[in-house]
């Protein structure tokens, strides 16, 4: 340990003071862990002293400890070995990862250490009574990401949080996240232009209720008043005809015929109900019917209607082609007995990901729900045979995720999107979040360019989500920490595609034991709590999930409809569990079934 510490001293002389003696114990802690200790650890316990477990603040403070009380055992002489800087012993140890942590993301929440981060929907731009909510139920960190809005609503979104924070009283920091270079599959083909009119049943098929049909003039198309399950255009003369109680019939796509009953008359539209499924398309003839017993006095056509959303479809054994250019991609086309003629094709949003990929590599679609092997590599695509076996069908669509976690992409952490935003993060933000940080070069990269931007320096938070980021981590972190202020966030969801979702858990693990020792605050990130946000119920892992956030410095929560339930939710859980459990030390406090009498001994 101490040879490493001296082997690095030019890195050392970069780092920030606030960080210099938190370097050294990383560097310390790298060294204990270059061997298997496991050994060592069990002999140890098994005599009453300290196994080293929890030696990750505070490293070489630890180790002289457990030295010096073995010699005295031995009854042998030992002084420590000297070393430049201040021994970290374990109360300085977790004040260094405390005062970081003020200084990143600010004081604490009374009674709770654990800060809550929350990423805020477009909504909040001009919602000034749901930041207001947040904030109120817990919110110590406002996350904008960049991928989504623009700088006009994202001025508005902290406006609505400055407005909060003086009626509140409480302070909240801005985290702006940088979209960096996410890679997605291109645009595909529209779908066919049809539409499905379906009424609704219950278990037994018998119909509950109609299906609800707005009828309106596809010159000045009007929004329904209240929802409907499909919206027409027609001729607005022939719209103009229809009374309550008179029906339109048509034959749909599939030639079956069908009959709606106009049901209300308004200004902007008609509304009509039917009892039937039906598939509508742009020319679709509807027959109006007057009931005079007369012939079908007018007819007119179904207007242009949007397209339906394209996917592909894919199953194991399928070939696909991932194009170098956007090109709309399509389906692939079958014979008359389903064998395929023509391979999916799909693009991708980053061609120069065609450089770095080879055959053999995995690849990943759609946060891992879709795997294959690269089978090889053209000079204008990649074909690639899908792997992944599942039950249903597998249907991959536009803007997904693409995951390449063994090829050597050589992505530059930063795009000029990125670099666009920045101007106005370096204004606003408390902290900018950098995505897919891979390397100290791209650390390096945005401390240059937040340096040109004027003196106002914002903190940065490297995001972890690459196996790549994984590796390089422990330079990442000394290269971070030249700034009097930095972070580490675990983004479970990309990282989880990158480095297989059966090693998640130990991954995360030693993010949170390398930052430890370096005394860098983590955020715990992605699908916290995510089922309660979006429908309103936890389900019970997520419940366990949001406690083992206990081990970190910060939980971040995603939008949803029942945002606010989740930020209450997960601060009633933090302040619960922190009763019992501290990063990796389990807390003894008084448990209240320990002074049950057990029948038995009664």
């Amino acid at each position: 340990m101490v040879a490493n510490q001296v082997r690095s001293q030019p890195l050392l002389a970069e780092v920030h003071p606030n960080y210099l003696d938190s370097a050294r114990n990383l560097l310390h802690y790298l060294a204990l862990r270059s061997r298997d200790l496991r050994p060592l650890q069990l002999r140890l316990a098994a005599m009453g002293l300290s196994s080293l477990g929890r030696a990750e603040s505070n490293v070489m403070a630890t180790v002289d400890e457990v030295l010096g009380v073995l010699h005295r055992l031995g009854k042998r002489s030992w002084q420590p070995a000297s070393q430049a800087g201040e021994v970290i012993d374990f109360s300085r140890g977790e004040r260094l990862l405390a005062e970081h942590t003020n200084a990143l993301m600010g004081p604490a929440t009374t009674g709770r250490t654990v800060r809550i981060m929350v990423t805020m929907p477009s909504e909040a731009a001009d919602d000034d009574h749901l930041v207001h909510n947040l904030l109120q139920q817990g919110m110590d960190c406002m996350r904008i990401n960049c991928v989504h809005d623009d700088a006009a609503a994202w001025s508005r979104m902290i406006g609505h949080m400055r407005q909060a924070e003086r009626a509140l009283g409480r302070s909240c920091r801005v985290v702006m996240d940088l979209a960096g270079p996410k890679l997605r599959t291109g645009p595909l083909e529209p779908g066919p232009a049809v539409v499905r009119v379906r009424p609704v049943r219950d278990v037994y098929g018998r119909v509950t209720a109609p299906a609800r049909v707005w009828l309106a003039s596809e010159a000045s198309l009007q929004s329904p008043p209240s929802p409907a399950n499909v919206c027409v255009p027609v001729p607005a003369a022939w719209l103009a005809e229809l009374r309550i109680g008179e029906s339109v019939t048509f034959t749909d796509a599939r030639g079956a015929r069908r009959t709606l009953k106009i049901v209300d008359v308004t200004d902007h539209g008609c509304w009509a109900e039917i009892a039937k499924s039906a598939y509508i398309v742009p020319g679709t003839r509807l027959r109006h019917e007057r009931g005079t017993g007369k012939p079908d006095q007018s007819e007119c056509r179904v207007g242009t209607l949007p397209p339906a959303e394209n996917f592909l479809t894919l199953k194991k054994g399928d070939l696909l082609i991932l194009t170098r250019d956007l090109k709309s991609g399509r389906p692939a086309t079958c014979d008359s007995a389903g064998k395929i003629l023509a391979p999916a094709e799909i693009g991708c949003t980053i061609p120069e990901v065609f450089d770095g990929v080879q055959a053999g590599e995995p690849i990943w679609f759609d946060d891992g729900k879709i795997g294959g092997i690269i089978e090889k590599v053209e000079k204008t695509r990649v074909l690639v045979r899908i792997t992944q076996e599942h039950v249903k069908v597998l249907k991959l669509r536009a803007d997904k995720g693409i995951n390449l976690p063994e090829s050597d992409l050589r992505l530059a952490a930063m795009t000029a999107k990125d670099i666009e935003d920045l101007a106005f993060a370096a204004k606003h933000a408390d902290i900018v979040e950098l995505s897919f940080a891979n390397s100290a070069h791209d650390v390096k990269s945005l401390q240059q360019h937040l340096a040109s931007l004027g003196n106002r320096q914002p903190a940065i938070v490297l995001k972890i989500e690459t196996r790549h980021g994984f590796e390089n981590l422990p330079d990442m972190l000394l290269t971070a920490m030249r700034a009097p202020s930095c972070g580490v966030m675990i983004a479970r969801g990309d990282l989880a595609v990158e480095c297989g979702f059966e090693r998640l858990a130990e991954v995360q693990e030693e993010i949170l034991w390398l930052c430890e020792a370096a005394h860098v605050p983590v955020i715990w990130a992605t699908q916290v709590l995510e089922t309660l946000a979006k429908k309103g119920r936890p389900s019970r892992a997520e419940v366990t999930d949001a406690a083992m956030g206990l081990r970190a410095e910060c939980v971040m929560l995603n939008k949803g409809p029942y945002i606010v339930s989740a930020v209450r939710v997960l601060d009633d859980i933090l302040r619960r569990m922190q009763a019992h459990q501290t990063k990796k030390r389990s807390m003894l406090r008084e448990l209240h079934l320990a002074h049950a009498r057990p029948e038995a001994i009664g």
